[in-house]
Parts: C-alpha cells; sequence; structure tokens
C-alpha cells in the first residue's frame, strides 16, 4: 500500500503546525504538531509503519511555510 501525502503546514502564532493526509480525495487533519515527537505519534495512529523514516522523505512528506523539523511561532 503506498502512503498517502502528508503536508505539515506552516507554523501557527503558537508555533504548532497543523498536520493533514490527504486521502479518498481530501485532506483529512490529524493535529497541531508542536514538535517531531507529535508527527510521529500522529501518523503512527494513521496507520502509517515506521513514521520516523518518513518525514523527510519528500516524495511523501511536504513542509510547507518554514523550514523542516522547526516549531517556532509564526
Amino acid at each position: 500500500m503506498a502512503t498517502p501525502p502528508i503536508t505539515i503546514h506552516a507554523p501557527t502564532p503558537s508555533g504548532a503546525r497543523p498536520v493533514t493526509v490527504h486521502i479518498n480525495n481530501r485532506d483529512e487533519r490529524l493535529g497541531l504538531a508542536h514538535c517531531d515527537n507529535d508527527l510521529i505519534v500522529f501518523l503512527a495512529d494513521a496507520g502509517l509503519a515506521d513514521p520516523k523514516r518518513i518525514l523527510d522523505n519528500r516524495a511523501v512528506v511536504q513542509w510547507q511555510g518554514a523550514e523542516a523539523h522547526q516549531y517556532k511561532a509564526a
């Protein structure tokens, strides 16, 4: 099974980053990540195998609005 596209959106004013997965022709919100560990938990809960390894896989994860792994307030 292919891994669906995941978007880590730009940080909010508090520094949290909204996380969505594109599945069934729509974006489903997984949560607000305050750190990479939050992302790993969200992706594991969504059923992705070994989510830690895909965070830097540009074919699967798109980081928007700030550098990857950055959680500074906007």
